[in-house]
């Protein structure tokens, strides 16, 4: 089906040539928002990795956005990251470079798109993630918040139909972290599905969606009876 964006089936990942994750079976489709949810080293991020091509598929059958992740070549990767918006928790923004800068980078690499298109697609991000008038500042003279919403605008960039966030908020105070949440929970409500690492869920009442326990090198998806326990976190999903 058109909007089947990632299906996994008996999957199994190595990093570094030692296995991570096994039989894994799992697919996302538009809209969804999805809490990969896991310990610190439970293979959350290699996951991510997988689908972008970073780390290997030994086995099974793996589709992410029309490309057969076991026979993708070296040469298919960049277009497939070019459909694929990816936020990291630590920003990895150009430092020596304006915010205008940093996006404008991204599309000459990525796009055919001329200047003026070029300006206009980095105002439309910059907007849509509520940092119209930021484009002059440089990557330091802006908060934590405000280089994590840079980082979605650079995501959004090549109009993705898949978003993966590892563990967007770890590095936010509360309130600004709950701002960033409503901006990634609306970028699924507007048609593209969002894979969200993180090792709690405390966003998961205001912030509804699928539950992926990753555990013991599995992914399991939790139903929505069941009750989860964290380390004093109680989260009725």
């Amino acid at each position: 089906m058109d909007d089947l964006l990632v299906e996994y089936k008996n999957v199994f990942v190595n990093q570094e040539e030692q296995p991570v994750l096994k039989d894994v079976n799992l697919e996302v489709r538009v809209k969804d928002f999805v809490y990969l949810y896991g310990k610190v080293g439970s293979g959350k991020s290699t996951f991510l990795k997988s689908i972008y091509s970073e780390v290997p598929i030994v086995s099974g059958s793996a589709r992410v956005l029309d490309y057969d992740m076991t026979q993708i070549k070296k040469r298919q990767v960049p277009y497939l990251r070019r459909r694929i918006g990816i936020v990291f928790q630590d920003f990895q923004l150009l430092m020596d470079r304006s915010v205008y800068e940093n996006l404008r980078f991204v599309l000459k690499a990525t796009t055919k798109k001329n200047k003026n298109e070029i300006d206009v697609r980095i105002s439309e991000v910059l907007r849509y993630v509520g940092m119209a008038n930021k484009g002059y500042k440089m990557p330091h003279e802006l908060s934590g918040g405000e280089q994590q919403r840079i980082v979605i605008a650079r995501a959004l960039l090549n109009e993705p139909k898949l978003l993966l966030a590892d563990e967007p908020t770890g590095n936010l105070d509360m309130e600004t972290a709950d701002e960033l949440m409503k901006l990634i929970y609306k970028i699924s409500q507007d048609g593209n599905a969002v894979i969200m690492a993180t090792h709690n869920l405390f966003w998961q009442n205001a912030y509804p969606g699928r539950v992926i326990r990753c555990e013991e090198e599995t992914l399991e998806e939790i139903k929505s009876e069941e009750t989860f326990d964290d380390d004093n976190l109680t989260c009725e999903i």
